[in-house]
């Protein structure tokens, strides 16, 4: 699903700023792939961001994606997201505090927030370990276009690519209600 414009808008500006701010040189082609990991809910992949940095600068090259996600990621601009079983890291330009549901089937990745997990207690096994600094809960099942039985929504389904127009779509639906 699309960003909204004006949430994309202060996440550029954001991007901007901190990018400044480190000393790192803003070029074309960072802009454009931080845009294309932003401008999208789906927490893409590296070959999703890769086609749509080509889609405007086709001669990029997959190690400058790689190595753009990663001084993204160093600076706080994104974070990454492994879905278990999946083998492709995701990753996330949404730096609010916020959680994940991730779909056992088809790997969504759904962000939600939830003040109650923000401030969940640490027990002390935890805080024996070491100190905590953030907390993210991430909770598996099925999305909600899964387990309503959606056409191709099988075990097969599950190697197609997030953010199909099935999910969006039916992502839209469901808001509605």
């Amino acid at each position: 699903m699309n960003r909204p414009a004006d949430e994309l808008e202060r996440m550029m500006r954001r991007f901007d700023a901190v990018i400044r701010d480190a000393g790192v040189k803003r070029t074309p082609q960072r802009r454009e792939i931080f845009l294309q990991a932003a401008a999208t809910t789906d927490h893409p992949d590296i070959e999703a961001v890769l086609r749509g940095v080509r889609r405007t600068m086709p001669h990029v090259s997959l190690d400058t994606v790689y190595r753009a996600l990663a001084v993204f990621a160093e600076l706080g601009l994104i974070s990454t997201v492994r879905p278990q079983g999946r083998n492709h890291v995701r990753f996330d330009a949404n730096t609010a505090r916020h959680h994940h549901f991730v779909c056992s089937r088809c790997g969504a990745v759904l962000d939600f927030a939830d003040r109650d997990f923000d401030n969940l207690r640490v027990p002390a096994s935890a805080a024996t370990l070491g100190k905590v600094v953030s907390r993210h809960v991430e909770l598996r099942g099925l999305c909600a276009f899964c387990a309503a039985g959606a056409p191709g929504a099988t075990r097969a389904s599950a190697r197609r690519p997030i953010g199909t127009k099935s999910h969006r779509t039916y992502n839209k639906t469901a808001r509605r209600d």
